[in-house]
């Protein structure tokens, strides 16, 4: 008999969600590339949530690797750069559906772009389906076009595949009116909506996202990922985080 847990048994208000992950987040204390125990952090933290008997899909960032922002700022034609820059999502992808196997996390990694040497291609349907039967899924590649960040491609994933909420794993506990790190003294939210975050420019996620999400209702939970075992913790309303969601 198998021991997935199915949908029914969780408690939780969310039933599908999705995490998106930056490459940066990958590099825990480094200054480049992956660190292989917070790449086995991050894979303990999904596999919990899956444990409870929730639906998990990823978006994850390649910015540990490459930034195509950073490479056209200094000279490199746009495209191109942000093609390179979704290629390194896939080497990102590939690392935690591994650290996922390795403790027993059936994961499958889809690419935006047609790679099917080392993952499926993106699929809506099979991608719904891999989930249904206890997956893991991996979105990589972004888009699958240039000048659209993974930002956005979080928020059109969760928007296709019907998810509940969008979690958004950064460096801080949350969202505040400026960087807790240079700035002590800054705020920090609790709740935001849509429209605040646009109109204060709060950086949250790129502007596409955050109207993406507000179309299709999609509240987005930000906390923070270098805490072993926030991602279960803040999906049942526990430790810090701040929530973005409609108005009113």
């Amino acid at each position: 008999m198998s021991t997935t847990p199915s949908r029914a048994d969780s408690a939780l208000a969310y039933k599908r969600v999705l995490l998106k992950i930056s490459g940066e987040a990958l590099m825990g204390e480094l200054e480049y590339g992956m660190d292989p125990g917070m790449v086995a952090q991050i894979a303990a933290d999904v596999a919990k949530v899956r444990a409870l008997g929730v639906d998990v899909c990823l978006v994850v960032g390649g910015g540990n690797i490459f930034r195509g922002v950073s490479a056209a700022s200094h000279g490199m034609e746009r495209a191109s750069a942000d093609y390179m820059g979704m290629l390194a999502t896939v080497i990102n992808a590939l690392a935690l559906q591994n650290a996922l196997e390795n403790i027993g996390v059936d994961t499958r990694v889809q690419s935006a772009i047609p790679m099917s040497t080392v993952a499926e291609p993106y699929i809506r349907r099979r991608a719904v389906r891999h989930m249904e039967k206890g997956r893991v899924v991996i979105f990589a590649a972004g888009t699958g076009n240039p000048f659209f960040t993974t930002d956005t491609a979080a928020a059109l994933r969760a928007s296709e595949m019907g998810c509940d909420v969008l979690l958004k794993g950064t460096k801080v506990d949350g969202v505040y009116d400026a960087d807790p790190a240079t700035h002590p003294q800054a705020k920090r939210y609790d709740t935001l909506s849509y429209m605040r975050v646009l109109t204060d420019d709060l950086g949250v996620m790129d502007h596409a996202a955050i109207s993406l999400a507000r179309e299709n209702a999609i509240p987005i939970l930000v906390f923070s990922i270098y805490k072993p075992g926030a991602f279960a913790e803040v999906l049942s309303g526990k430790g810090r985080f701040t929530l973005v969601k409609n108005e009113g």
